[in-house]
C-alpha cells in the first residue's frame, strides 16, 4: 500500500492509502495553522507511513488537536501512537466519545467538545457538529472549518477505488453506486438510517461548504450543499424506504 499526499483546500492536506484488498482508499486530513489539527488517525496497521507523510507537511510533534468522527479504527485506530509522537497533542470528541471510548482507550484525557462549539487553531476555526448515527454510531460527530468552507465529513459519500484526490463533480453518483453494492453483500446497511438522519444531512447542507473532505473516495471541490441535499435523497432512497 502507497500513501500520497495532496491539498484539497487552502492548507488541508489529504493523505490517503489505498488496500487493494478492499478497494477503498483510506484518508486523514492535516490541517496546517498555529496549532495544527489531524481528523482520523487512520489504522494502527499504516501508522508508519501515515506519519512520514506527515511529518513532509510538519514535525509531527507539533500536532496540537486529533479528531474523529466515530469509534473505529480507520479513524482512531491509531490515536494511541499519535499522542506517543505528539505529547502537547490533545483528543477531542463528543461526550459521548470521550466518556463512553476514549476514557478507557486513550493514553491521556480527552476533551469534551459540545455541538456547535468552536476549537480556533490559529487563522482556522472549526465548528464541531455533533451528528450521532450519521455516517455511524450514537458518538458521531463532524467538523465544519468555518474561514474555508471545508466540511470533514468521515464515512459520507463513500466511494470505492484508487481515485483522484479531488473532484469538482458526480462524488453524489459514485457514493450511490458504492452504497448500492454494498447492500448486495455482508456491508448492507453498513450506513444506518434514523429519523434523524435527514434533519442532519439538511443542516450540513445548509452550511454550505465548499470542499468536502471524504474518507473514502475522492474529496469535492465545489457545491457541497447540493452535493450533501442530493446524498440525502440517495440515503431515503436507498436506506430509508424513501421515507
Amino acid at each position: 500500500m502507497t500513501t500520497r499526499v495532496d491539498e484539497i483546500a487552502a492548507d488541508v492536506f489529504r493523505i490517503s492509502t489505498y488496500d487493494d484488498r478492499v478497494k477503498l482508499q483510506f484518508n486523514q486530513f492535516l490541517v496546517k495553522d498555529d496549532q495544527p489539527l489531524l481528523f482520523h488517525t487512520g489504522m494502527k496497521s499504516i501508522f508508519p507511513q501515515v506519519r512520514d507523510a506527515v511529518a513532509g507537511l510538519i514535525d509531527p510533534a507539533q500536532l496540537s488537536f486529533i479528531g474523529f468522527s466515530h469509534y473505529e479504527p480507520d479513524e482512531c485506530g491509531a490515536l494511541n501512537e499519535w499522542l506517543t509522537v505528539a505529547p502537547k497533542a490533545q483528543a477531542f470528541g463528543s461526550f459521548v466519545a470521550v466518556n463512553v471510548c476514549l476514557s478507557d482507550f486513550a493514553i491521556r484525557p480527552a476533551r469534551v467538545i459540545a455541538d456547535n462549539e468552536v476549537l480556533a487553531t490559529g487563522k482556522k476555526r472549526f465548528r464541531f457538529l455533533s451528528t450521532p448515527h450519521v455516517p455511524h454510531a450514537w458518538e458521531a460527530a463532524l467538523l465544519f472549518e468555518e474561514s474555508g468552507r471545508t466540511l470533514f465529513c468521515s464515512d459520507l459519500f463513500t466511494h470505492a477505488g484508487d481515485l483522484e484526490p479531488v473532484v469538482t463533480a458526480g462524488v453524489t453518483e459514485r457514493a450511490r453506486a458504492t452504497l448500492l453494492e454494498f447492500q448486495k453483500g455482508p456491508l448492507a446497511n453498513y450506513l444506518p438510517y434514523t429519523p434523524n438522519t435527514d434533519p442532519i444531512m439538511q443542516r450540513l447542507a445548509n452550511l454550505k461548504p465548499q470542499t468536502l473532505a471524504i474518507m473514502h473516495g475522492s474529496s469535492l471541490s465545489g457545491d457541497g450543499g447540493a452535493a450533501l441535499r442530493s446524498l440525502a435523497q440517495v440515503l431515503k432512497e436507498v436506506l430509508g424506504g424513501g421515507r
